[in-house]
């Protein structure tokens, strides 16, 4: 654990870009008092993201599968595991995507509260508690640099700094980069998906990755297409090994291992 006097501030780095300042502090304080927040999900005055809303998550519970997370009815590999090989080591999420925490996503995505990033970060941390994660670099998945100019910043890299916070384990933001502007993965089937990343990442650098347990930082799996698409630039760099966390994953059925 790093101590608290270290990281009483979020630092400014360039793969997050609009993080506030002391000064920003401050006036946001101003402006809570004269326009008190109301939690993203329920409506609740007093917070962006209300306790009862954060009691209220739905977890990912074991058993699930070994390599990517998908939840089972028993121990084991899942169905897709036993029949195909992946870029990812593994993969891992905390809830499900779905009720309170689909609208705090979207909030920290779409509507401009950089401020969820670090509420969202501390339920990931905590699931790190009694699951540690054996990493030498934490990435969040790079955004395009024009679509982290349109939003001002990489929500992955507030979830992945909040999680640097609390394991000591250092980020790396600027490694990885997103080199090809990709369409929106929420609009694509499962094929369509892998066909819109691959080939969208590389590492320019290869020594900085070169022999490290690496794991990747996002809010959302889906399909583990872009997560995969990372690894796989990772790897092809010479990553020892390259681990997914995300904070939430689409909810699909139960499978038999």
């Amino acid at each position: 654990m790093l101590a608290p006097s270290q990281h009483d501030r979020w630092p400014v780095l360039p793969f997050l870009t609009k993080i506030p300042a002391a000064g920003a502090t401050v006036w946001q304080t101003v402006l809570d008092m004269l326009y008190p927040p109301r939690c993203v999900a329920c409506g609740r005055l007093g917070s962006y993201y209300c306790r009862s809303c954060r009691e209220d998550l739905h977890f990912i519970d074991p058993p699930v599968c070994f390599r990517c997370g998908r939840p089972l009815t028993e121990p084991g590999l899942c169905h897709i595991c036993r029949r195909t090989i992946s870029p990812l080591d593994g993969a891992r999420s905390v809830l499900f995507f779905g009720g309170s925490v689909r609208f705090a996503i979207h909030a920290l995505k779409y509507r401009n509260m950089p401020q969820l990033g670090r509420l969202l970060g501390a339920i990931m941390t905590g699931y790190i508690g009694p699951n540690s994660i054996h990493a030498q670099i934490i990435m969040p998945v790079p955004l395009h640099p024009e679509r982290l100019k349109m939003r001002g910043y990489n929500q992955s890299a507030l979830l992945a700094l909040e999680i640097s916070r609390h394991t000591s384990v250092p980020i790396n933001g600027t490694a990885l980069i997103r080199h090809r502007h990709t369409r929106p993965q929420t609009t694509l089937h499962a094929q369509e998906r892998w066909e819109n990343v691959a080939g969208a990442f590389s590492v320019p650098r290869p020594e900085i990755v070169a022999g490290k347990r690496i794991v990747l930082i996002d809010d959302v799996m889906t399909t583990g297409a872009t997560l995969k698409a990372c690894a796989q630039a990772l790897k092809a760099a010479g990553a020892a090994s390259v681990w997914g966390f995300t904070l939430a994953r689409a909810r699909r059925k139960p499978h038999v291992a």
